[in-house]
């Protein structure tokens, strides 16, 4: 049944045939009574509409909160990499550094040996006896320049 076959046979049951006045009213309380389901239809669209908003900022946030969480998580793997490599950086250098600061004192050590020696031939010779007694030691030094 349709609409119209309701609202007419409603207005037989309820207004005497040829009543005008009676068939315009009940007309215009079918159409109040329309109008009044279709806002009730527009509120309960509206009000589901409202939860549907609610429900997807509510995930939009969780989904934010996770996206930070993976970010810190990520920017904090990245930062003890970061100083795993500085560290490993650091400890090269260093060991760099020493190795050159051993091959300097080694080159030192040669030259200081050399120029002691060659001081030695060229400046003079140095000759000379030691004795040890009892309680005290006799030296007899003698330099010789040339």
């Amino acid at each position: 049944m349709d609409v119209h076959t309701v609202m007419k046979a409603s207005t037989e049951e309820v207004c005497p045939e040829g009543d005008e006045l009676c068939l315009k009213l009940e007309r215009a309380a079918v159409r109040i009574q329309a109008w009044w389901r279709g806002v009730m239809v527009r509120q309960a669209l509206l009000h589901a509409a409202l939860r549907a908003w609610v429900i997807q900022c509510w995930w939009r946030s969780v989904q934010a909160k996770m996206l930070e969480q993976r970010r810190r998580l990520a920017l904090r793997l990245y930062t003890c990499q970061e100083w795993a490599v500085v560290k490993v950086q650091a400890q090269v250098r260093m060991w760099q550094a020493r190795r050159r600061f051993l091959q300097a004192r080694q080159a030192a050590c040669v030259i200081q040996s050399h120029w002691r020696w060659h001081a030695s031939q060229t400046r003079g010779l140095i000759q000379g006896r030691y004795e040890v007694r009892a309680s005290r030691l006799e030296l007899d030094i003698e330099i010789l320049m040339t």
